[in-house]
Parts: C-alpha cells; sequence; structure tokens
C-alpha cells in the first residue's frame, strides 16, 4: 500500500464576498476509491464547516461538473457527474480543479492533485476510511462571517474583559479571578 494515496492541496481562494490573501490551505491524503462526495466532506470539515446543508460542486479542468445530484432536485447542471458514485481516480498528478460550497456565498477553493502520492501509514499510523487532511496553514474564515458567538454583521465587537481571562472559570492555571501557579 505504500505511497498509494493521493495527496490533494486545498486553498480556499475567496468565498462570503471576499477574496482571501494570503489563502488559508489544507492537504488532504484520499485514495483513488473514494467518492468526491467523502472529499467535499473532508474539505468542508477541514476548513471549520459546521452546517453542511449547503449544495456544492467540483469543477474539474474539462469543465466536467461532479456533486450530489439528490441535492438538485433534478434541475442539475447538464451532465453533471453524481459525486457519491464518481471516484477520485478520475484524477491525475498535477491536476488542478475547483470546488465551491455553498453556492450563495461562494467558497471558491483551487484544489491540485499533488506530483507524489502518500503512504496513509506513514501520514495517520493507520489507514483511513475517508479522506482526511494531514497539514495545513492559514487562518480560516466564519462561514457566516460572524466574529463572535451574537455577530450581526452590525454590532460592534465586544470589549476584551478588563482582566485578561478573568472572565473565565479557574479550571487552567491562568484563568479566572484567582490565577494559581
Amino acid at each position: 500500500m505504500s505511497r498509494s494515496w493521493l495527496s490533494i492541496r486545498v486553498e480556499l481562494v475567496s468565498g462570503h464576498g471576499a477574496d482571501l490573501w494570503p489563502r488559508p490551505g489544507r492537504i488532504l491524503a484520499a485514495a483513488r476509491t473514494h467518492s468526491f462526495a467523502q472529499l467535499a466532506q473532508a474539505i468542508d470539515l477541514a476548513f471549520g464547516r459546521w452546517d453542511l446543508a449547503h449544495l456544492h460542486k467540483f469543477t474539474l479542468t474539462d469543465q466536467t461538473c461532479v456533486s450530489p445530484l439528490e441535492w438538485w432536485d433534478g434541475e442539475a447542471p447538464e451532465g453533471t457527474l453524481d459525486g457519491r458514485s464518481t471516484k477520485l481516480s478520475r484524477l491525475k498528478a498535477g491536476e488542478e480543479f475547483a470546488y465551491v460550497f455553498d453556492l450563495g456565498d461562494n467558497w471558491e477553493h483551487l484544489c491540485t492533485v499533488g506530483e507524489r502520492r502518500v503512504d496513509p501509514l506513514e501520514e495517520f499510523g493507520e489507514t483511513p476510511s475517508r479522506p482526511e487532511p494531514y497539514w495545513g496553514w492559514g487562518t480560516l474564515p466564519d462561514q457566516y462571517g460572524r466574529r463572535w458567538d451574537g455577530d450581526d454583521g452590525e454590532s460592534r465587537m465586544p470589549k476584551r474583559p478588563p482582566r485578561g481571562l478573568g472572565d473565565l472559570p479557574p479550571i487552567l492555571p491562568l484563568w479566572g479571578e484567582r490565577r494559581r501557579g
């Protein structure tokens, strides 16, 4: 099995109306037998998304679209392949393709298949059942652009607590009113 999985670099290019720079990214390991639907789920989780009830699609370099057909209710773009049955074995080393999560907020990603394959045992110590991230960088934006709990997009950011971490329960040494340590 040595070096049998694809290494797929995924960079978040834009979303929620903004281009991102520097681009946050993740590198995922995926078997050629995994589906595009499994890759989509792994990308969404690797980029910190929790509301996964949004349409998504891959666009390959030949403009072929891959998306879960049942989500389109018969309205999928003509020629779209079903993401649940289309396998990653379609991809070749060095190939670039796009992934868009949430076709309203358009979280657009550039995906690049690595020239070299990876060994899942070397990266994870086991063979995962689904694609998994094994490297990453950058600050991930919130899926809805929220900066704090309760952010409505118009309110001012809450002020920091006056005593640093004094608002936290004293569970860890630097937390709470009386710091331990």
